[in-house]
């Protein structure tokens, strides 16, 4: 509440300090969020070494976002030597055990291995069976990935519906970038009508 600034005043040193002392008293996901104040700065300086150490430790201890957390800096190499076998292992473990939006979010950048050949030979039919998952998961992402791949099977009006449940919970900073990506897509219908899409479900939020 203190860094989202519901309820109370913004305060994100405030916000950061408690979930300090909710991690000292073993709180798997106050440490988690220690991590995120660390990888995004909020009431502290950026130190994305700090941030992994923070994921790797609640990771290690069974908490499913902490797991997704430190596999997308193990594959981004950030804070950490860039490792993407062991980023994999850590998202198909957070896909396999985790609950509700971690597990969608988890299965989709497993999907992104598989659809660039990371680590994994490239399979781009598990690649969109893993979007599909994901999408019907509620990731942004992963309805935006599941999207693609129904357009370059020509399915672009169900396609066109998932690009805006996309937009629905999508971040500010990827409707910009997805709707980039559709100006410019090979498909037809995502250059006449993806940017209108995504921008309709931005609508809703």
């Amino acid at each position: 509440m203190l860094i989202d600034g519901r309820l109370a005043a913004t305060d994100e040193a405030a916000g950061f300090a408690w979930f300090n002392r909710a991690a000292a008293q073993g709180h798997l996901m106050g440490l988690n969020m220690v991590g995120r104040c660390y990888d995004l700065g909020c009431g502290v300086g950026v130190d994305k070494a700090r941030a992994a150490e923070c994921y790797r430790i609640a990771a290690e201890q069974g908490l499913d976002c902490a797991m997704y957390n430190y596999a997308t800096l193990l594959a981004l190499g950030q804070g950490v030597a860039e490792d993407k076998a062991a980023a994999l292992d850590w998202f198909q473990k957070a896909a396999r055990i985790g609950a509700g939006l971690i597990r969608a979010k988890a299965m989709n950048f497993v999907g992104s291995f598989h659809e660039d050949g990371w680590v994994v030979a490239r399979d781009i039919t598990k690649a969109a069976r893993l979007y599909a998952r994901a999408a019907a998961g509620g990731d942004f992402r992963g309805c935006f990935n599941h999207a693609r791949m129904l357009g370059d099977k020509g399915r672009t009006e169900e396609a066109l519906s998932w690009i805006e449940r996309a937009g629905a919970t999508a971040t500010a900073a990827f409707v910009e970038k997805a709707a980039a990506f559709l100006d410019a897509s090979p498909v037809p219908a995502f250059r006449a009508r993806g940017r209108a899409a995504i921008a309709r479900g931005a609508a809703r939020c």
